[in-house]
């Protein structure tokens, strides 16, 4: 018997949201990314693609749809069981980075492997071994004694340490200067391979368009609307968010 193909790292239907009060709200009929698979979302700043982000990742909450993370529906799960599971099956590489100041680029990882399958035994050898990997050179240094291109790869191996289905990159070259814009993006994408995660990231960056197979702006996935005189209008990527 022919073994089933792995369902997708990531499924989004019918998926809804508006901030109250704000009158922004984005709608995606579809998205599917499969395991491995790394996919480019552009658009200009304001037209929504964090939000979406942030709904994927089950940081808010959508006002209707499914979202699928590894088979699981992430919006369904309680606050508790839902921050677990991220922790788990969601890699997140944020603009700023958003590392732990005052710690070392080591426990940066080791918080994120808290969250892992791995015995507790493992976790600093395992830590230890994915920043030598992604050329981390002082391990054991405070985050802010590190550079800027230094603290973005720590910021990967954070994001891959328990070897997540899906990873999420929210503007991830854009704190960085064209050369640690371009290293960035490497160890981004080769750490996601090498691991078979799924990549979804959302940029404005012109130069990173050719680094991806499969691309699409925001108007080609959501219809965004925003309160216009007190009337919603439907826009393509348009609104603030």
């Amino acid at each position: 018997m022919t073994p089933s193909a792995p369902g997708p790292a990531l499924r989004v239907d019918a998926l809804s949201f508006r901030y109250p009060g704000a009158g922004f709200g984005v709608r995606v009929e579809s998205l599917a990314l499969a395991p491995g698979e790394q996919v480019l979302l552009t658009g200009g700043s304001g037209s929504g693609k964090s939000t979406i982000l942030h709904l994927i990742a089950g940081l808010i909450e959508p006002d209707a749809g499914h979202i699928f993370v590894n088979s699981t529906e992430i919006n369904r799960l309680r606050a508790g069981a839902r921050d677990h599971f991220r922790g788990r099956h969601i890699g997140m590489i944020f603009q700023t980075f958003n590392l732990l100041q005052g710690f070392s680029a080591v426990e940066n990882v080791l918080v994120a492997l808290m969250f892992s399958d791995l015995p507790r035994a493992q976790h600093r050898p395992r830590a230890l071994e994915l920043l030598a990997s992604l050329g981390v050179e002082r391990a054991n240094a405070p985050i802010d004694q590190l550079s800027v291109g230094q603290q973005q790869r720590v910021a990967v191996a954070r994001a891959v340490a328990c070897s997540p289905a899906l990873v999420l990159a929210d503007e991830p070259t854009a704190s960085l200067d064209p050369q640690n814009a371009e290293e960035a993006m490497t160890v981004i994408q080769q750490s996601c391979r090498a691991c078979n995660a799924a990549l979804l990231c959302v940029s404005h960056d012109p130069s990173l368009v050719s680094r991806f197979e499969r691309r699409m702006t925001m108007p080609q996935l959501a219809t965004t609307s925003a309160a216009i005189g007190g009337v919603l209008s439907s826009t393509s990527g348009g609104g603030a968010a």
